[in-house]
C-alpha cells in the first residue's frame, strides 16, 4: 500500500513498485513461448523509466480516496500503453532511434517484425487486464476501457498526435498546431491517467477541473521533454539527445527559443497549479508532481 507522505520521491518509489508487481503477474515470463516475443516485450516494459503515468494515476486516486489496489489494472494498463507507443515510436519507419530507458531499443535488440508484435501485444495487454479487473463494476471497466480507447487512439488521442508529429518534420507550423499535436502524442494519455482515478470515484463534479489540470500538465511535460533534448546528454536522458533537431522537428524551442519555452513552461505550471486550487480535496502531492515535471532533469 502507499503510505500518507508528502515526500513525493517516496511516493513515485511506492507506485513503481505497486505497478511494477501488477505488471509481472499480467506479462508472461520469458520462459513462455514465443520467448522471443516475451523477451522483447519484457526488455522494454521493464527498462526502467519515470513510471510518470502511474505515479499520476495512484496521486490523483490518493487526492480523491480511491484505494490503490483499486487502480492497480489501470496504472498497469496505461504502463503498457506508454511502452507499447514508444516501441513503436522508436522504429525506423518513425523516429529510428536506438535508444531507451538506457538501453537498447526494441527492434534493435530483437528486430523490427518482433517489435512491432511486441507493441502489439502490450496494446492488447492493457485492454485484458481492464476488462479482466473483478474489483471493478462491469459499467466501470467498459468506461476505462473507452476512456483508454480515445485516449490512446484516434482523432484526438496519441496516434493523432504521433501522425502529426511526423508530419510536421521540415515544415514550419503554427504554435497553435503544435500544441495541438502535444495535447494528443503526450497529453492524451496524460489526461487519461488522471481522469480514470476521478471515474472511478465516480466524481462528475471534479472531472471537468481535473481533466483541465492534467492537460496542462501534459503539455507542459512535453515543453520540458523539448527543452531536455537540447539541453542535456545522452547518458543523462538515456535516449539519444539532440534527435528533435536532427530530424528538422518542430518543438517548443525551435518555435520560443529556449528561454521563451522555459518561460512557456513556468507559465503552464502556473495554469495547472491553478485548476487545482478549485478542488475542495488536499492536493499536495498532485502540485508536487507539477513542480517535478517543471524541474525535471531527464
Amino acid at each position: 500500500m502507499i503510505q500518507e507522505t508528502e515526500d513525493l520521491q517516496r511516493f513515485i518509489e511506492a507506485s513503481v513498485k505497486l505497478v511494477n508487481e501488477k505488471l509481472e503477474t499480467v506479462v508472461p515470463s520469458p520462459d513462455t513461448e514465443p520467448r522471443k516475443l516475451h523477451q522483447a516485450i519484457r526488455h522494454s516494459l521493464f527498462a526502467g523509466g519515470k513510471r510518470f503515468r502511474p505515479a499520476l494515476v495512484f496521486a490523483v486516486g490518493k487526492t480523491f480516496e480511491v484505494p490503490p489496489e483499486n487502480l492497480l489494472s489501470v496504472a498497469a494498463a496505461i504502463e503498457m500503453i506508454h511502452t507499447y507507443s514508444l516501441i513503436h515510436d522508436d522504429l525506423p519507419a518513425m523516429d529510428d532511434d536506438d535508444l531507451r530507458r538506457g538501453k537498447e531499443t526494441c527492434h534493435v535488440k530483437f528486430g523490427e517484425a518482433t517489435a512491432i508484435l511486441a507493441g502489439d501485444a502490450l496494446e492488447t495487454f492493457a485492454f485484458q487486464v481492464i476488462a479482466e479487473d473483478n474489483i471493478l463494476s462491469p459499467e466501470i471497466r467498459i468506461t476505462i476501457i473507452s476512456e483508454i480507447a480515445r485516449g490512446a487512439g484516434t482523432p484526438d488521442g496519441m496516434v493523432s498526435g504521433q501522425h502529426g508529429d511526423l508530419e510536421s518534420e521540415g515544415r514550419t507550423i503554427s504554435i497553435s498546431e503544435l500544441d495541438r499535436i502535444h495535447r494528443q502524442k503526450t497529453g492524451a494519455m496524460i489526461t487519461v491517467s488522471a481522469r480514470v482515478p476521478v471515474m472511478i470515484a465516480g466524481l462528475k463534479d471534479e472531472l471537468e477541473t481535473i481533466t483541465r489540470f492534467a492537460a496542462n500538465l501534459g503539455l507542459l511535460f512535453q515543453i520540458t521533454d523539448d527543452l531536455l533534448d537540447v539541453t542535456q546528454t545522452t547518458d543523462i536522458l538515456g535516449k539519444t539527445a539532440g534527435k528533435d533537431a536532427e530530424s528538422d522537428k518542430a518543438t517548443y524551442p525551435s518555435l520560443y527559443g529556449i528561454d521563451g519555452a522555459r518561460t512557456l513552461a513556468e507559465k503552464i505550471h502556473r495554469d495547472s497549479l491553478a485548476e487545482l486550487d478549485k478542488i475542495e480535496k488536499p492536493a499536495v502531492i498532485l502540485r508536487d508532481l507539477a513542480d517535478y515535471i517543471l524541474n525535471r532533469e531527464k
